[in-house]
C-alpha cells in the first residue's frame, strides 16, 4: 500500500491464511484440528504411584516434626527447638547453594556455545580470536572509530540537551519551568560494538545490519529545578543490546545511501544509576512516577515501532515510508493451554504443597498482552488470542511468560521464545513448546497474516472472521496506519479560543493531535511554542469492520480544555470573519455594544454522567496475620478518575464481597477518547494495597444513556465490580423538576452526596465601565462565580475597564429553587470592583430557562454581559411515575396532595434536607386538618436493597397546650418489635407548630416480613429543660400490609390521641 504524509487514512485489509474462494468451506481459524496431546492431562504415573507419591510426601513432613514432639516429652525448653531448626535450615541453605552450583555446570556442558556467548556479553569483554560465529562478526575497527569520535559526540549532547530537550522539558509541565542541565560529560568510555550481523538477500535497495552494542559507560549528567531547589542526575549507565541499521534506500550517486534508519528489535537492557532521584520524584506533578517506569519509557522508545531516520541526502523521496513503513504482517497469536506448569504455592511454610495460579504473558516488541489468571491449575486452558504487528522479519521474537499470580510477587514458571520468520515460513505454526527456565509446554497457534493494499477480499475477510469465536476482541479484518506529518498556521491562543481578527499578544500553543477509533485512542507527543508543529509520527490500528468504523481526530492544545478548531472543514465554531460581528460597523465607527453574548457551538453542550458504584464480588484478601499463617480479608475502597476529577468511595470493613452503593456525578463532554478509570485497593494503616482495575470507554454510555455491568477486575487474580452508569441530559423546561426533586429524594443514597436536579452553564463574555483605580488607573479585572461550595475564577485582563473574558462554566444546582449564583468581579491587587446576586428561581420562570444580557453591578458602576443557562436532568432509568391525582384515606383520616412520586428505582437513598413540595395548607382541594393536626411521611420498599424507606417531611397544625409552642419530633418505631433496633427518631425543632424535618430512615428487612409490620409514628415534645418526661402530641400508627410500598407517594396523615400521654 502505498502512501506519503499527503494521503489520507487507508485500511489495509488482512489475507487469511490459505483463504479458500468460499469461506465457508474450511473451518474457522480458531477452530484447528487438536493436538493429540491437548485434549487431556499430561502423561504420568497411575493412581498407585500418585497415591504412593503422596503418602511419601506426607510421611517426610510428618517427620520434621517427631523432634518437636520429642523435645516436649523430655521437657527441653523451646530454645532447643529453636536451635536444632536453625541448624537445619543453615544446611539446607548451604545444600541449596551446591545445587544450584551443579545445575550450572550442567547447563555448561549442555549448551556450551551459547552459554559462552552469554557470559562474554555479559561480562562486557570482546569476543577472544579463536571464538569464531559464522553469522557474527567481529568489528574492531568500528570500536576504534567510535573511540575517536565519542569526545564530539559529548559536545554534540551537550547542545542538544541544553538547545532542544530542556526547553521541551520546561514547556511540558508548570513545575519544572525552571529546569536546567547544570552538567553534562559522556565521560572516558565509549560504546562498544561487540559483533556485527549482515542479512544479505533481504531488499536489492537496502543493507541491514545488527550491531550486537554494549555500553558501560560513566556518563554525568546534573540536573536543576530552582524553584524547588532540587538537584538530581545520572551518574553512569548501560545499554546492551541488538541494534539494527538499515541503509535505504541505495542511489547511484553519492553518498550511495539515502537515509540510515536505527532502532532495536527487542527492547535493550538498560540501567541507570541515578543520583538525587528521590528528591526529583517530590516535585509535585512528578510524585506518580518512580525510577522504574522512567528506565521502562525510555527503553521502550528505543524499541519498534519507533525509529530514528536520519537522511543523508536532500529532497529525499518516500521519508514517510522510511520513517514509519507499513508492517510486513500480522500474527494472530491464539494462546491455548500449557500443561505439566510447576507448583508453587506452598502452605504452611513450606509443609504442604499446592498448585499454582498461572497467567501468560505475551510480547512482541512493545505490544503486550496479559491473560486471565487459572485459579489453583497447573494444566490451564485460557483460549485468548491476540492480534500483533510485525515490523521486521527476520529478528523480532514472540515471547511467553508463565507466572504464578500471588499477592506480593509473582512466581516465575517459565519463558519460550519463537522467532517470526518461523511463522512466516509455514503460514500457521500449531504446536506444544517448552518452556525455558521451568517446567512444563504452551501450546499456542501462531497464524500470519498478510496485508493487502486493495479491498477486493474485505468481503471475504468479513464473512470469515464471522465464523471465527475470539476472545477478548474480535478478529480484525484490516488495519489502518496514519501518518502525521505537520500542521500550519494553527489559532493562538491563551487559554480560550478567540477570533483572529481580535488576538493580541497571544503566546503560542503547544498542540498535539488525538486519534479514535471507537475506544481505541491514541495520542500524539505535544510540540511546545508553536503554531505550525511538526510532529512526524505514525499510528496503527486494527479495524474489525473498515465499512462502518469511523477515525475522529482532534487537534487539542495541552493545559487547556478546549478544542483547538474543528479538523473537518465546515465544521461549526470555525471562525468566520465575515459573519463573527455583522454589526461591527465601519473602521472608523466604534462599534456597537452587542445585546447579547455570542458563545461558542460547544456552549451548553455538557452532559451530567451519574456513577453508581454499587458492590464488588470475589476480592482478593490482603490481611495477613500472625506473620502470614493466618488469611484475613481486606477492607476495600474505590477510586474513580474522569475528566480530570477523582472521587473515593467509603471503606466497608473486612468483606470481600462489599457493597458500597454510593452515586457521584461529573459533567462531561461529548469528546471522544474518555475513559473512567476504577481502581480498588484494601484500606491499610501504612500503604493501600492493590485489589484491581478497570476502565469504563464513555462512548457506549454517551451513545446509549445507560450502562449497567459486572466489570473484571485486571492486574489480579480475581474481582469483578459492579457499576451502573447513566448519562443525563439537561432540559430547558421546569416542567419535570418536582419530579426530578421527588426521584431524587428516594434514589438518594446514605453515603452520597445530595444528588443533582439541574445544571447551570454560565458563558461570561465581557464587563464595561469598571470604576477605575484610585481614579485614574484602569485596573486589572477578573471575574469568580460561586454557586454553593463550587467556583470559578476566570483570567485576569490587564489593565482595562471594559475586560473581555469569553469564558464559560458549569456547576451543579441540588436545590434551584433556594440556590443563587454569586457573582464578584475583583480587580488584581484592589479588591471588589462589584458584585452580583442571580437567584436561580429567576431562571425557572425565564424562556428556556435562559437568561442572556446585561446585569449591573451591585456597586452602582459597571455591568457585565453573560449568558446563565439552566438545564432539569431527568432520570430515564429510575422507574418513577408521576402522579397528579389526590384522594383521601378513609381508615386514618388521610389526605393526599397531588404530588409526583416514584416506583422502585435502582438507588437507595438518603436525603438530608429536602424540600417539601407541592404543600399548598390554604388550597381548598385538601382535607382540613384533625384537632391534634398532620404529619406527612413518605413510605417506599426498595426491594433491589431489600430496605424499608420512611421520609419525615414535617408536621402541621399541631396542638399548643401551654403558653409556649412546643419542640417537636417525630418517633418512628416498628411494630411489634420495640427496641432500639427498629427505632428512629427525628432532630427536634424549637418553638413551632408546622415544623419541618425532611428526614429518612430505613430498615433492612424482606418484603413479605414488612408487610407483617405496623409503624407506628409519634409526635412528641420535651415537657421541660430539667425533665426527661415527653409529651405526646398526636400519633398515627399505619398497617404495612394496607399501604401501597411501591409508589414512594408523599401523604398527610392525621395524629390521633393516646392513653399513653407523656410516656417516653
Amino acid at each position: 500500500m502505498e502512501r506519503s504524509p499527503g494521503e489520507g487514512p487507508s485500511p489495509s485489509p488482512m489475507d487469511q491464511p490459505s483463504a479458500p474462494s468460499d469461506p465457508t468451506d474450511q473451518p474457522p481459524a480458531a477452530h484447528a484440528k487438536p493436538d493429540p496431546g491437548s485434549g487431556g492431562q499430561p502423561a504420568g504415573p497411575g493412581a498407585a504411584g500418585e497415591a504412593l507419591a503422596v503418602l511419601t510426601s506426607f510421611g517426610r513432613r510428618l517427620l520434621v516434626l517427631i523432634p518437636v514432639y520429642l523435645a516436649g516429652a523430655v521437657g527441653l525448653s523451646v530454645g532447643f527447638v529453636l536451635f536444632g531448626l536453625a541448624l537445619y535450615l543453615g544446611w539446607r541453605r548451604v545444600r541449596d547453594e551446591k545445587e544450584r552450583s551443579l545445575r550450572a555446570a550442567r547447563q555448561l556442558l549442555d549448551d556450551e556455545e551459547q552459554l559462552t556467548a552469554k557470559t562474554l556479553y555479559m561480562s562486557h569483554r570482546e569476543l577472544p580470536a579463536w571464538v569464531s560465529f559464522p553469522d557474527v562478526e567481529k568489528a574492531e575497527w568500528l570500536n576504534k572509530i567510535v573511540a575517536q569520535v565519542w569526545p564530539f559526540l559529548g559536545q554534540y549532547m551537550e547542545k542538544l540537551l541544553a538547545e532542544t530537550v530542556a526547553p521541551a522539558v520546561r514547556g511540558s509541565n508548570p513545575h519544572l519551568q525552571t529546569f536546567t542541565f547544570t552538567r553534562v560529560e559522556l565521560g572516558e568510555k565509549p560504546l562498544r560494538i561487540i559483533g556485527v550481523k549482515v542479512h544479505p538477500g533481504q531488499r536489492k535497495e537496502q543493507i541491514l545490519l545488527d550491531l550486537n552494542i554494549s555500553y558501560v559507560g560513566d556518563v554525568q549528567i546534573d540536573v536543576e529545578v530552582k524553584k524547588y531547589f532540587c538537584k538530581a542526575g545520572v551518574k553512569g549507565m548501560q545499554l546492551h543490546g541488538v541494534l539494527r541499521v538499515i541503509l535505504e534506500p541505495l542511489i547511484g550517486d553519492l553518498p550511495f545511501v539515502g537515509a540510515v534508519s536505527m532502532f532495536f528489535i527487542r527492547r535493550p537492557t538498560l540501567d541507570i544509576n541515578w543520583t538525587g532521584m528521590t528528591n526529583l520524584l517530590d516535585i509535585p506533578g512528578l510524585s506518580s512516577l518512580s525510577d522504574t517506569m522512567i528506565m521502562d519509557s525510555i527503553a521502550a522508545f528505543l524499541v519498534l515501532p519507533n525509529r530514528l531516520l536520519v537522511p543523508l541526502v536532500p529532497d529525499l523521496q518516500d521519508v514517510a515510508q522510511l520513517r514509519s513503513p507499513l508492517p510486513r504482517g500480522i500474527i494472530r497469536i491464539h494462546l491455548l493451554a500449557a500443561r505439566g506448569l510447576s507448583s508453587k504455592d506452598k502452605y504452611v511454610k513450606g509443609l504442604i504443597e499446592g498448585k499454582s495460579d498461572p497467567y501468560a504473558l505475551v510480547r512482541l516488541g512493545t505490544q503486550t498482552f496479559c491473560s486471565r489468571v487459572i485459579d489453583e491449575e497447573l494444566n490451564p486452558q485460557w483460549g485468548e488470542t491476540y492480534e500483533v504487528m510485525v515490523h521486521e522479519v527476520p529478528g523480532q521474537e514472540i515471547e511467553v511468560e508463565v507466572f504464578d499470580k500471588d499477592p506480593d510477587k509473582d512466581d516465575f514458571l517459565g519463558r519460550m521464545k519463537l522467532d517470526v520468520g518461523k511463522v512466516l515460513q509455514a503460514s500457521v505454526l500449531d504446536d506444544w513448546f517448552p518452556l525455558q527456565g521451568g517446567q512444563g509446554q504452551v501450546h499456542l497457534r501462531l497464524e500470519w497474516l498478510s496485508l493487502l493494499s486493495d479491498a477486493e477480499k474485505l468481503e471475504q475477510v468479513l464473512q470469515w472472521n464471522r465464523g471465527v469465536s475470539s476472545r477478548p476482541e474480535p478478529p480484525s479484518a484490516a488495519i489502518l496506519v496514519v501518518y502525521l506529518d505537520r500542521a500550519q498556521d494553527l489559532p493562538m491562543v491563551t487559554s480560550e479560543l478567540y477570533p483572529p481578527q481580535l488576538k493580541k499578544g497571544n503566546k503560542e500553543p503547544n498542540p498535539m493531535v488525538q486519534l479514535s477509533i471507537q475506544d481505541v485512542t491514541q495520542e500524539s507527543k505535544a510540540v511546545y511554542s508553536t503554531n505550525c508543529p511538526v510532529w512526524e509520527e505514525a499510528f496503527r490500528f486494527f479495524l474489525q469492520d473498515p465499512q462502518s468504523q469511523e477515525v475522529d481526530v482532534q487537534i487539542l492544545y495541552l493545559d487547556s480544555s478546549e478544542i483547538c478548531f474543528p479538523t473537518v472543514p465546515g465544521c461549526p465554531g470555525a471562525w468566520d470573519v465575515d459573519s463573527e460581528n455583522p454589526q461591527r460597523g465601519s473602521s472608523v465607527d466604534a462599534p456597537p455594544r452587542p445585546c447579547h453574548t455570542t458563545p461558542d457551538s460547544q456552549f451548553g453542550t455538557e452532559h451530567v454522567l451519574r456513577i453508581h458504584v454499587l458492590e464488588a464480588q470475589d476480592l482478593i484478601a490482603k490481611d495477613r496475620f500472625l506473620g502470614g499463617l493466618v488469611k484475613g480479608k481486606s477492607d476495600p475502597y474505590v477510586k474513580l478518575k474522569l475528566a480530570g476529577r477523582s472521587f473515593r468511595s467509603h471503606v466497608v470493613r473486612e468483606d470481600l464481597n462489599p457493597r458500597w452503593n454510593e452515586v457521584f456525578e461529573v459533567i462531561v463532554t461529548s469528546v471522544p477518547g474518555q475513559e473512567l478509570e476504577v481502581e480498588v485497593f484494601d484500606k491499610d494503616l501504612d500503604k493501600d494495597d492493590f485489589l484491581g482495575r478497570c476502565k469504563v470507554h464513555l462512548t457506549t454510555v454517551l451513545n446509549s444513556g445507560f450502562l449497567d455491568e459486572w466489570l473484571t477486575l485486571e492486574d489480579v487474580p480475581s474481582g469483578r465490580l459492579h457499576l451502573r452508569l447513566e448519562r443525563l441530559t439537561p432540559r430547558p423546561t421546569a416542567a419535570e423538576l418536582e419530579e426530578v426533586l421527588q426521584v431524587n429524594s428516594l434514589i438518594q443514597t446514605q453515603k452520597s452526596a445530595e444528588l443533582a436536579a439541574a445544571l447551570l452553564s454560565i458563558y461570561m463574555e465581557r464587563a464595561e465601565d469598571l470604576p477605575l483605580r484610585k481614579g485614574t488607573k484602569h485596573p486589572s479585572p477578573y471575574a469568580t462565580l460561586t454557586v454553593g461550595d463550587s467556583s470559578h475564577k476566570t483570567k485576569t485582563i490587564s489593565q482595562t475597564s471594559a475586560p473581555v473574558w469569553d469564558e464559560s462554566a458549569s456547576f451543579l444546582i441540588r436545590k434551584p429553587h433556594t440556590e443563587s449564583l454569586e457573582l464578584q468581579v475583583r480587580g488584581e491587587g484592589t479588591g471588589v470592583l462589584g458584585s452580583l446576586s442571580l437567584p436561580l428561581s429567576e431562571l425557572l420562570v425565564a424562556d428556556q430557562l435562559c437568561l442572556d444580557r446585561w446585569f449591573t453591578l451591585s456597586s452602582g458602576q459597571g455591568q457585565v454581559l453573560l449568558r446563565a443557562q439552566l438545564g432539569i436532568l431527568v432520570s430515564q432509568h429510575s422507574g418513577v411515575e408521576a402522579h397528579s391525582h389526590s384522594y383521601s384515606h378513609s381508615s386514618s383520616s388521610l389526605s393526599e396532595e397531588p404530588e409526583l412520586s416514584g416506583g422502585p428505582p435502582h438507588i437507595t437513598s438518603s436525603a438530608p434536607e429536602l424540600r417539601q413540595r407541592l404543600t399548598h395548607v390554604d388550597s381548598p382541594l385538601e382535607a382540613p386538618a384533625g384537632p391534634l393536626g398532620q404529619v406527612k411521611l413518605t413510605l417506599w420498599y426498595y426491594s433491589e436493597e431489600r430496605k424499608l424507606v420512611s421520609i419525615v417531611h414535617g408536621c402541621r397544625s399541631l396542638r399548643q397546650n401551654g403558653r409556649d409552642p412546643p419542640d417537636p419530633y417525630v418517633s418512628l418505631l416498628l411494630l411489634p418489635d420495640k427496641n432500639r433496633g427498629t427505632k428512629r427518631r427525628t432532630s427536634q425543632k424549637k418553638r413551632t407548630l408546622s415544623p419541618e424535618f425532611n428526614e429518612r430512615f430505613e430498615w433492612e428487612l424482606p418484603l413479605d416480613e414488612a408487610q407483617r409490620r405496623k409503624l407506628d409514628v409519634s409526635v412528641k415534645s420535651n415537657s421541660s429543660f430539667m425533665s426527661r418526661e415527653r409529651e405526646l402530641l398526636g400519633k398515627v400508627q399505619l398497617d404495612l400490609a394496607e399501604t401501597d410500598l411501591s409508589q414512594g407517594v408523599a401523604r398527610w396523615y392525621d395524629l390521633m390521641d393516646d392513653k399513653d400521654k407523656g410516656s417516653s
